[in-house]
């Protein structure tokens, strides 16, 4: 089969290539997906080029990566389900992930073909195409987390999510409005009218505006690249309002190499116990296979519609991935198999 094979931690463009290898093999509780698309996050970015450094000794690789083919959302047929795989059989149309827990490992979501778990996987919706549900899974895995499960987001609260013309952002800006809530997307200049299209009630241009400096409130801040202090952050909260940290560090330009965005992340939990700002569900990791259910059911429902701003062939994954680190995407960037 086709793959994007890394032969080891670099820019894109140096280490991945497009290569025929041996279909994966599947296991009893497995299933074997042929890929139709898979998406590209910034997470995939962090596991090419091996930065921030920490990120190796969090199951990636030290040297050079464990799984050398790329990927982690997929979308695309069963191909075959092991033997004690009962939810799945050939000819299901599914999207999900293909690694356990945050995406920091290569999943081998890029290759016409992809083992995963049947737990991490859902039917996609006959109203989404390939393309639109291979962008969603960690996206809105993220996304749903960070309003549902840390913000604890309720009808009528006004948020803000800043950064949301992104592939969580836009995902944010649409699942807040399923929930009923008042939504403000911060963003740039050129973003502004996607940001109306998904739903946002109010659109700030942070080229134009300071939102820690307006004077207006919020019930909710999902913060997706961070680049505010929490102490101008708080002046945007109601007394009782919530703060939730994305941490994205920019691709390497906001966070050192080592570390990245860790260290904010990690000052703002040592807050949590002595801030009513901070998320009190702490930072747990999501239940992948109900986040999944919830996501296919308000794209079935109509209620999000993934926002895929550019395709690439899949033989040109380094220059998706390079587009996407240079800012350029709007929503997701998706690889067409």
């Amino acid at each position: 089969m086709k793959a994007i094979v890394q032969r080891a931690y670099g820019e894109p463009e140096d280490v991945l290539s497009l290569q025929d290898i041996d279909r994966p093999t599947m296991k009893d509780d497995e299933v074997l997906v042929r890929v139709h698309a898979a998406s590209v996050h910034p997470d995939v970015w962090h596991v090419v080029t091996g930065r921030p450094y920490v990120l190796r000794l969090m199951g990636s690789g030290i040297r050079r990566p464990k799984n050398r083919v790329g990927g982690t959302d997929l979308a695309g047929i069963v191909e075959s389900a092991g033997a004690s795989v009962t939810q799945f059989k050939r000819g299901d149309e599914v999207f999900g992930e293909s690694v356990k827990g945050y995406a920091w490992v290569n999943g081998g979501a890029y290759a016409e073909y992809a083992v995963v778990r049947p737990d991490w996987i859902a039917f996609k919706p006959s109203n989404a195409t390939f393309e639109q549900a291979a962008s969603v899974p960690t996206s809105g895995i993220i996304a749903l987390s960070g309003l549902r499960d840390q913000g604890k987001l309720e009808a009528g609260q006004k948020v803000l999510i800043n950064g949301a013309a992104g592939g969580v952002g836009l995902l944010a800006v649409q699942i807040a409005k399923a929930y009923d809530a008042e939504v403000t997307g911060v963003d740039d200049t050129a973003r502004q009218d996607v940001l109306r299209s998904a739903g946002a009630d109010r659109v700030i241009d942070y080229t134009q505006q300071d939102f820690t400096r307006s004077g207006e409130r919020y019930d909710l801040i999902i913060d997706i690249p961070g680049n505010h202090p929490f102490s101008r952050i708080k002046s945007a909260l109601t007394p009782d309002g919530t703060y939730v940290l994305m941490a994205h560090d920019g691709y390497g330009r906001s966070g050192g190499k080592w570390f990245g965005s860790i260290p904010q992340v990690f000052g703002l939990m040592a807050r949590t116990p002595f801030s009513r700002h901070m998320p009190k569900s702490g930072f747990s990791m999501p239940n992948k296979q109900e986040s999944l259910a919830v996501l296919r059911e308000l794209m079935k429902a109509g209620k999000i519609t993934p926002v895929v701003g550019k395709t690439f062939p899949l033989a040109e994954a380094a220059r998706a991935i390079r587009y996407l680190a240079d800012g350029r995407a709007v929503g997701r960037v998706v690889l067409t198999v």
